[in-house]
């Protein structure tokens, strides 16, 4: 049997195999660009700390970030490849808050689609090193947002529908408000100016601050905003068809199959962003996999296919995907396509052990 030291030293030479740049960054970070970009669920998980001037920082949470905002304050532009192993720092209901992690990043590489394929194999063979024979669940954020761009509704929903994608909760309680919405005509707003004036007489009146707090004028536009929105009416066949497309999960060649199905009865074109799909299952061997039409990281920067690797005790073990939005988040002026991983390792030992 393979001893974890053996098992450890496998991993490091996967790692260092990738033919990319060993990235070490940083192990105290600036927490803004985590509250800014996975928002307070995530927040909530930093090991936080404040210096002189008040400015947070937190211990390192992810390799992912910091690699990416060190490649755009470089200069963007050219292919880069980095590796890394290594902690990371996150509070947790059970177990320590510091552990380790693995993985690849791959930015601004000249083939998309290579550079994920690489990606996938990477997370295959680091689960093989531990003996792990996975379940992959796959998602597809492109082909969600082509259904999106191609569904008959108001542009004003298409946004806040894609920003709950992957937030199954948050995603099925717009959809049950917008099928809820009476379809009766809605009285004549204000002008924005009558507004304006009604808000500052109402907060002048209650004794409220005009400037420490929101402005008549910023609460006029939201309220006018949310206003529109509700006038702007989903109709009851797209609600159907998102209903019916995010319900798809199974086998993925059956999945792919029903969505195709569904693709033809409601006259959408969504053959390019299938057939990626398919192309990529070589790289999956005979692993299990499936397809989950809802399924997407909780972060809305990722923008084509996405994974998840389980063990048997149903632990996230790798997970990763194409993030090409979150380079342009973190400050580039032009789309840079971005792929990769990360390897839970800890949870990997405990899969041998347990």
């Amino acid at each position: 049997m393979t001893s974890p030291a053996l098992r450890r030293a496998n991993l490091e030479s996967l790692v260092e195999a990738q033919g990319a740049c060993r990235a070490t960054p940083p192990l105290l970070l600036s927490a803004d660009p985590y509250f800014d970009l996975a928002g307070e669920e995530f927040g909530r998980r930093l090991l936080l700390t404040t210096d002189t001037t008040g400015a947070e920082y937190c211990l390192r949470p992810d390799f992912t970030l910091p690699i990416v905002k060190s490649y755009i304050d470089d200069g963007v532009g050219e292919p880069a490849a980095f590796s890394y192993m290594g902690p990371i720092f996150r509070q947790r209901e059970t177990g320590p808050a510091e552990f380790d992690q693995a993985g690849i990043e791959l930015l601004a590489q000249p083939d998309g689609d290579v550079a994920l394929d690489q990606v996938l194999t990477f997370a295959r063979a680091a689960l093989s090193i531990f003996g792990v024979a996975p379940d992959i669940r796959l998602g597809g954020v492109g082909l969600f947002e082509a259904l999106l761009v191609q569904a008959d509704m108001p542009d004003a929903w298409r946004p806040r529908i894609r920003n709950r994608f992957g937030h199954t909760e948050a995603l099925d309680r717009l959809l049950a408000r917008l099928e809820a919405a009476p379809d009766a005509p809605r009285e004549k707003q204000p002008s924005r100016k009558a507004l304006v004036a009604d808000i500052t007489e109402q907060m002048v009146a209650s004794g409220l601050s005009l400037s420490e707090s929101r402005s008549p004028e910023e609460i006029a536009d939201r309220y006018l905003e949310q206003q529109a929105l509700d006038a702007a009416q989903v109709p009851p066949a797209t609600l159907k068809l998102l209903r019916e497309y995010l319900a798809i999960s199974g086998p993925v060649l059956q999945a792919l199959t029903r969505i195709e199905a569904l693709a033809a009865r409601h006259k959408l074109m969504l053959g390019a962003p299938i057939r990626t799909i398919r192309r990529h299952l070589d790289r999956l061997g005979e692993a299990r996999v499936t397809f989950d039409a809802g399924f997407s990281p909780r972060l809305d920067y990722y923008t084509g296919i996405v994974f998840e690797m389980t063990g048997p005790s149903g632990d996230i073990l790798a997970s990763g995907g194409q993030y090409d939005r979150l380079l342009e988040r973190l400050g580039a002026t032009a789309p840079i396509a971005a792929s990769g991983c990360s390897v839970w390792v800890d949870r990997l030992e405990a899969e041998v052990t347990s």
